[in-house]
């Protein structure tokens, strides 16, 4: 059995459904998990005044009730994860995230289906948009994110969704002015040049900005630049919570 680490995988906390660790019906509980904005109808005892006083917002507490976390694990194993260590980076996000499941039920999605999680995580080298069936509670996809296509379509399907972007330094940030670039994707030559990289820089700030609004509206996303420390990273982008 994998050791349990001292974190488990949060909730993307805009969604609540059946399957989750806690469940949306109301009930007794000793201690609290989350809260959420309040609604008419929720009961006044619940609503958390110290939160209200800070912010001027009012919010209520989860009960925290009793029931299995499931979660489904996905991960990229294209061409262009092979690129600037994301694939090996991508797996080590997958192991920490596989240590913070214990206790819960995962599985991962993979070409052949939906499998248990065991020490070996299996990727699926058909890239994100491929993903053609929905596994079990929250999805996590580790990615870079970079295949062309309708990626609002495929977290509405996967919804609730974490969807965590792995990108290299030399993709967030190119340093270079001039160079010759090598599509693995499309075996294809590029020449660029300095506007070239402004124009690429442009494209994917607007293309992240585009799948940060799309996955928290059903869910939760997180960057990670590879050989970024994981576990801080994922906790500031609530990935993982303190047990």
């Amino acid at each position: 059995m994998a050791r349990a680490s001292r974190f488990r995988i949060t909730r993307p906390e805009q969604i609540r459904r059946i399957g989750e660790r806690q469940a949306r019906r109301a009930g007794p509980g000793e201690g609290f998990y989350d809260q959420r904005p309040y609604v008419p109808g929720d009961e006044l005892r619940l609503v958390n005044w110290r939160t209200y006083a800070r912010t001027g917002r009012l919010y209520v507490r989860q009960p925290i009730l009793t029931g299995e976390a499931r979660f489904t694990l996905w991960i990229d194993g294209s061409e262009s994860m092979r690129l600037f260590g994301k694939l090996e980076y991508a797996q080590r996000v997958a192991e920490v995230l596989r240590r913070a499941a214990v206790g819960d039920r995962l599985r991962v999605l993979s070409p052949q289906g939906l499998q248990r999680a065991g020490r070996s995580l299996p990727l699926d080298s058909r890239g994100p948009l491929s993903i053609a069936t929905r596994g079990e509670g929250t999805h996590i996809l580790i990615t870079d994110a970079l295949e062309d296509g309708d990626w609002e379509a495929l977290l509405r399907k996967l919804a609730p969704v974490h969807l965590v972007v792995v990108l290299a330094p030399e993709e967030l940030h190119p340093t270079f002015s001039e160079a010759i670039l090598f599509d693995v994707e499309h075996r294809g030559r590029l020449e660029v040049d300095a506007g070239t990289v402004l124009r690429y820089r442009e494209a994917l700030k607007a293309h992240l900005a585009r799948l940060k609004r799309a996955a928290t509206r059903r869910g939760n996303f997180a960057l990670l630049p590879v050989g970024s420390p994981i576990v801080p990273g994922l906790l500031r982008q609530r990935v993982i919570e303190p047990r």
